[in-house]
């Protein structure tokens, strides 16, 4: 495989998918209004879905554009992995080539005006699928190939609640100090980065983005977990098994 190729117009691409994904939530929220839907606040927007195809979409784009054959690439169907703990997960992105797991991809994004319970839905979620994969693999049932690369991919709300100090209340034991006061916003870093820190995902791209009445906003609270790293470690994955099939 050649070098890696990252596109010249990512940046711009990076704001595609930004407006994509505001888009697409206030598209759904209107729709299911106007169908009556019941849904509750702005969960029709979740419930809706595919506000994340923009990045999805990207990260097909750069993979495409470094070899990886189109056949071998999975967003839309056969998305399904098994698991120790449960018969199987769905992924949002994968890359399966000579029946061996490559890459697999994980899209979340956060949105208000409700944090506190969604927090720890999201964060028990991300970490329940990284245990569930990692002890399949340990047991056999991806075969004896080579450690999969893992991505987590989330996209959160830059607004006033999403930055505000939120106060933890544990009476028996002292919370760890990083989290005193920490907003959800700080929480959603400090989460990504022990991830990584981990070892439970192989890179995480952390983005926060607000849609405000004169533009869209997006910022990358730690480089660390800027889009670029997030697709240079996916793309050494890339690299990695080519290099080994040649």
């Amino acid at each position: 495989m050649s070098a890696i190729r990252i596109p010249r117009d990512l940046d711009n691409r990076i704001e595609d998918a930004i407006e994509f994904f505001w888009a697409t939530r206030s598209g759904q929220i209107t729709r299911q209004t106007q169908l009556g839907s019941h849904d509750q606040g702005n969960r029709g927007a979740v419930t809706g879905g595919k506000q994340l195809d923009g990045f999805v979409c990207l990260m097909k784009d750069i993979l495409v554009l470094n070899g990886v054959p189109e056949n071998c690439i999975f967003i839309d169907s056969d998305l399904e992995l098994p698991g120790y703990y449960r018969p199987t997960k769905k992924w949002d992105l994968l890359v399966v080539d000579n029946n061996e797991l490559i890459i697999a991809i994980e899209f979340k994004s956060h949105v208000g005006p409700s944090f506190g319970n969604n927090f720890n839905n999201r964060t028990e979620e991300a970490m329940g699928s990284a245990l569930d994969i990692w002890t399949a693999y340990r047991e056999g049932v991806f075969g004896t190939q080579k450690a999969p690369w893992l991505g987590y991919f989330l996209v959160l709300e830059d607004c006033l609640k999403s930055n505000v100090p939120v106060r933890s209340n544990s009476k028996h034991f002292p919370i760890l100090r990083e989290f005193t006061n920490a907003s959800y916003k700080e929480r959603y870093e400090i989460f990504c980065s022990k991830l990584l820190l981990e070892r439970q995902y192989s890179a995480a791209c952390f983005i926060a983005t607000s849609n405000r009445e004169d533009y869209l906003y997006y910022d990358y609270p730690k480089e660390e977990l800027s889009c670029i790293q997030f697709i240079m470690s996916m793309l050494g994955a890339v690299v990695s098994h080519y290099s080994q099939e040649n």
